[in-house]
């Protein structure tokens, strides 16, 4: 990771009622109210609560336009092993102490689209499906003014459903029908093992048949790539395992700006950031997620460089600042202009 910086902050306009895209669709365009005239394209949640406004949030990393979209969130309860290393009431006490409710945990879902060396590149997809709870990605790049055709490439940290599921439509076409498809070699490598498949628990067998159902539509165009490679100008993969075996995080430099794309190293901020030898139920390999985490964030505290998290909270990037044997989360300065 490079030196960062000290000047680094975020900018952004937050999304308004009706807000769309002023020009032709382009992202340089900026957010706009538009009051009441435009329609929202993004229905209410399926539970019956009221929808909010299109959840869309832009920052500049150095010449980069990037434009976190929300696909909503969920609320799971909180089981007994969902932080395995510890007991139901010292996660309940994690959630108390960040003003969460207990016995139940928020789960936020973030994509980010950047706008970078003159394409438009998508990092994960979100939870595909009918627009609910999730599933609002689509719903909300159409509020802003942002085609689907009009992505150049989509790159996948990992294959979990929630960051995949929404590669295709609710009928199964590709979403993003002239997009470059990236994902890492190694995640590939170990979720299209049909050996692996045979191995794996009946729990886990679900998601060796997601992958092979997601990527069916896209057989023979799908590009694998290494850890430490440049997939668009300054965006470099970085290889954070434990998660999944081929998990992937991203570097983000532009200027003297830098954005560390953390992907699934860690949800929620409250439990993991905080206490980082926590093991969550998602991680594939615990103790590997634990080291991996506490390096990562060792590194990004010293070197202050600004996070983007899938699962932190709308708008998902922050600062990590080190506190003890864990680590303080500094949500960014919401602005509303760039």
């Amino acid at each position: 990771m490079t030196e960062v910086s000290r000047r680094t902050l975020l900018a952004g306009t937050a999304g308004a009622a009706g807000a769309m895209l002023v020009g032709a669709g382009t992202l340089a365009g900026g957010l706009a109210a538009a009051g009441g005239a435009a329609k929202a394209q993004s229905p209410a949640p399926s539970h019956g609560a009221t929808a909010q406004v299109p959840s869309a949030y832009r920052y500049k990393v150095g010449d980069v336009l990037v434009t976190a979209v929300s696909d909503g969130m969920r609320t799971l309860p909180l089981s007994d092993t969902f932080v395995r290393n510890q007991p139901r009431e010292a996660v309940n006490a994690a959630l108390r102490a960040a003003f969460l409710p207990e016995n139940e945990v928020p789960v936020s879902f973030t994509v980010l689209l950047l706008d970078i060396g003159g394409k438009r590149v998508l990092v994960d997809t979100g939870n595909g499906g009918k627009p609910g709870p999730v599933g609002q990605v689509r719903g909300t790049l159409a509020d802003i003014g942002v085609d689907p055709a009009t992505v150049d490439q989509v790159v996948i940290s990992h294959f979990h459903p929630d960051h995949i599921n929404g590669l295709l439509t609710p009928e199964g076409a590709p979403a993003f029908p002239k997009a470059q498809l990236m994902v890492p070699e190694r995640e590939w490598a170990f979720w299209m093992d049909e050996g692996q498949m045979s191995r794996a628990p009946d729990g886990l067998k679900n998601t060796f048949q997601n992958v092979r159902r997601v990527f069916k539509p896209f057989e023979g165009k799908v590009e694998r790539y290494a850890w430490g490679k440049e997939l668009a100008p300054g965006l470099v993969s970085v290889g954070t395992p434990g998660h999944t075996p081929g998990h992937t995080s991203f570097t983000l430099e532009s200027g003297f700006d830098t954005l560390f794309i953390q992907s699934d190293i860690t949800n929620l901020p409250a439990l993991f950031v905080r206490n980082p030898s926590w093991h969550a139920v998602f991680d594939m390999d615990p103790v590997m997620a634990q080291e991996v985490r506490r390096k990562t964030y060792e590194q990004l505290a010293a070197e202050r460089v600004q996070v983007a998290g899938y699962h932190f909270p709308f708008p998902g990037a922050a600062h990590l600042e080190k506190d003890g044997e864990g680590f303080r989360y500094i949500p960014v300065y919401w602005r509303p202009v760039l």
